[in-house]
């Protein structure tokens, strides 16, 4: 009988995401410039920054070679970048060689077929709510919530919770 994915939380201690369909919500606004703008959940930011923090491994591996998703990034203290990736395996197991990581100690979450290679490898693989089928069958977890609406904050709560480092010593006067 296949684990429940909540038996692999206990044991993450590295995030990896794809930004376009799951930091974001995979649309972009093209101004008249031809630049691409793309919305990002603050709740996901909050929990990227709180897991930075609290020494977690978050790394970001994308397609994209959007700076102003850099900066954003850069500024909740993400520091590894695979930009313009399209053999997101191979930066993948790169990072896990720099790092000396255990690929079973790593959540990925990616929500389309570049991704699945990847996902194939790590200890829990995750995707969003509105994930391609393809990828949802490649998944141990489908969150509830979608793309750039909170499905990163979703994962990292949920291990944060597990492993007694989400709230600890905390309240919301501090905010």
């Amino acid at each position: 009988m296949e684990k429940s994915y909540k038996e692999y939380l206990k044991g993450i201690t590295t995030f990896i995401f794809d930004v376009d369909g799951v930091l974001t919500d995979g649309n972009v606004l093209v101004t008249t410039d031809g630049e691409m703008l793309r919305k990002m959940s603050i709740k996901d930011g909050y929990a990227l920054k709180v897991a930075v923090n609290k020494g977690y491994n978050i790394c970001i591996i994308t397609g994209g070679t959007n700076e102003g998703v850099k900066k954003r990034l850069q500024g909740l203290g993400i520091t590894d970048f695979y930009m313009g990736t399209h053999h997101k395996l191979d930066a993948l197991d790169e990072y896990l060689d720099i790092y000396n990581i255990d690929p079973n100690h790593v959540l990925y979450m990616g929500d389309d077929i570049p991704d699945i290679p990847p996902m194939k490898v790590v200890g829990l693989a995750t995707c969003p709510q509105n994930a391609v089928p393809e990828v949802k069958a490649n998944c141990k977890y489908v969150s509830h919530k979608n793309g750039g609406k909170g499905c990163a904050r979703d994962v990292i709560e949920q291990v944060l919770k597990v492993r007694g480092d989400w709230m600890d010593n905390y309240s919301a006067a501090n905010d």
